[in-house]
């Protein structure tokens, strides 16, 4: 049984495969409408969510399947005390496989090790957020045709976010891969991140100023600034309009640039933006649900060509 913690749980070869696996789902998504009959997901949601939870819904009922669960950690047992061990053991009698999102770093980890099915990570904390890692990856590969040879520009929140710090990770596996962190100070990326590229020899920049380094960009990747991340909001309120990428940014960008963003935007993003045909972010979105189809089946064994199996 395989769980899916981290991106690097998977090798690239194992990636390749699960890739090829969601964009065979994009092309025919009748000849997978019935592959989980009978199979029932469980999204165990401690934290709000909307585009993940949905999409993980989404892509088990695309397949045929049944989904259950809970939206938030106030509409379940943890409000009464139960253990998410406790959560996960009851939830591996009722399910085939769970989906779970927790504000606390390695929650999902504990559940695996308790766990009759396969767990998924949706997100722990500011640590993980593996399926949406999966989702810019799928999304870079199909729209660009590769995953090696990219300067990549991450920009905005790059402290508490989990999907930069999942994405980064990911990338040190690929050839080629430069990247240039935009920040503010107090929102910079982690040491332990940076030490890591530094192990592996990879080529990157930190600056604060989006203008001066967009032209040089074939993905940028923005995020917002989290306010559920902050202890204090008065940084938050300081930091939260610190870049935001206009019509006009987009001018000096390059004509094959592509812009990501991991959702939900507040306005980091001018709505101008969206009709830029290298704006990528609601493809971005559609390829969540792809890998997750392609995610479900692989952990449920039912694309067995895919992941080796322990």
């Amino acid at each position: 049984m395989r769980h899916l913690m981290s991106p690097l749980d998977f090798s690239v070869d194992e990636l390749e495969r699960l890739f090829n696996l969601a964009n065979d789902i994009e092309k025919n998504r009748e000849k997978y409408a019935h592959a989980c009959d009978g199979k029932t997901l469980a999204t165990c949601f401690y934290e709000p969510s909307t585009r993940t939870r949905l999409s993980f819904e989404a892509a088990m009922l695309n397949l045929g399947g049944n989904v259950l669960g809970f939206s938030d950690a106030s509409n379940s047992s943890a409000a009464k005390g139960e253990s998410v061990s406790d959560t996960i053991r009851v939830i591996s009698c009722y399910s085939d496989i769970c989906a779970m999102r927790h504000p606390k770093e390695g929650a999902p980890m504990v559940a695996a090790t308790k766990s009759l099915i396969p767990v998924i990570n949706a997100g722990d904390g500011g640590h993980q957020h593996p399926t949406q890692t999966l989702t810019d990856l799928l999304t870079i590969r199909s729209l660009k045709g590769s995953l090696s040879n990219y300067t990549i520009g991450l920009c905005g929140d790059l402290k508490f976010g989990r999907t930069v710090h999942s994405l980064i990770r990911a990338l040190l596996r690929y050839e080629g891969i430069k990247f240039i962190f935009i920040s503010p100070e107090e929102l910079r990326i982690p040491d332990y991140i940076i030490s890591e590229l530094n192990d592996k020899g990879v080529e990157y920049t930190e600056v604060t100023s989006l203008d001066e380094v967009i032209g040089s960009l074939d993905i940028l990747y923005m995020t917002r600034v989290q306010k559920e991340r902050f202890f204090n909001e008065e940084d938050y309120v300081r930091l939260k309009d610190f870049y935001i990428l206009t019509k006009e940014k987009m001018s000096m960008a390059k004509e094959n640039m592509m812009v990501l963003h991991p959702l939900p935007r507040v306005n980091e993003i001018s709505v101008e933006v969206d009709d830029d045909p290298r704006a990528a972010y609601f493809k971005q979105a559609q390829y969540g649900v792809y890998v997750r189809m392609a995610l479900i089946l692989s952990l449920l064994n039912l694309a067995p060509e895919v992941l080796t199996q322990d």
